[in-house]
């Protein structure tokens, strides 16, 4: 189907979006984890049926996805993705972090589908998956506890900024 207008801009923003070089590091941690390689066809060719994509949510949380399609026609792949995504999120991946199946089969927000996935690489890591990393840590909090003496030390001992000196101040500025 021939696009135009809006549609047009749209596929060139979501194209210009896209990153061969994190495509291929998201396609090497997948490799890493499931120890084995993609076919030789395109990344996002490889993960649209959703086969590669429950075996990483079965490698990630066993069991998460106890059954999904091998074979079949485009119902049964959209249903992979489908049984992807909602163990995605009960990993802990949110909402917003997702892609909609379309994205992945009919290849309309590739971006968005390598997003999610370092997103949930970046939660692997923090729930100390051992593979590969591309991504910085997740960061933790570090609360700190500081008595009202330490406090009140720190406040009388540091200037504040607005307290500055003038002593080189002149009408010109």
């Amino acid at each position: 189907m021939p696009t135009y207008g809006m549609d047009i801009a749209l596929k060139k923003k979501i194209s210009d979006k896209r990153n061969p070089a994190l495509d291929l590091q998201v396609q090497q941690w997948i490799e890493t984890v499931l120890e084995e390689k993609f076919p030789d066809v395109p990344y996002e060719d490889a993960i649209k049926d959703g086969i590669i994509l429950c075996k990483l949510m079965n490698k990630l949380q066993p069991n998460s996805i106890p059954k999904y399609a091998t074979s079949g026609g485009s119902f049964q792949f959209r249903e992979n993705i489908a049984l992807f995504q909602n163990a995605a999120r009960a990993y802990g991946l949110g909402d917003a972090q997702l892609f909609q199946t379309i994205d992945l089969f009919e290849k309309r927000n590739i971006p968005q589908v390598t997003l999610c996935l370092f997103v949930l690489r970046r939660l692997a890591q923090k729930k100390k998956l051992n593979g590969s990393t591309f991504s910085p840590r997740v960061s933790e909090a570090d609360a700190r506890e500081f008595s009202d003496e330490q406090l009140n030390t720190a406040k009388n001992g540091l200037p504040l900024l607005h307290e500055g000196t003038n002593k080189d101040a002149n009408q010109s500025g």
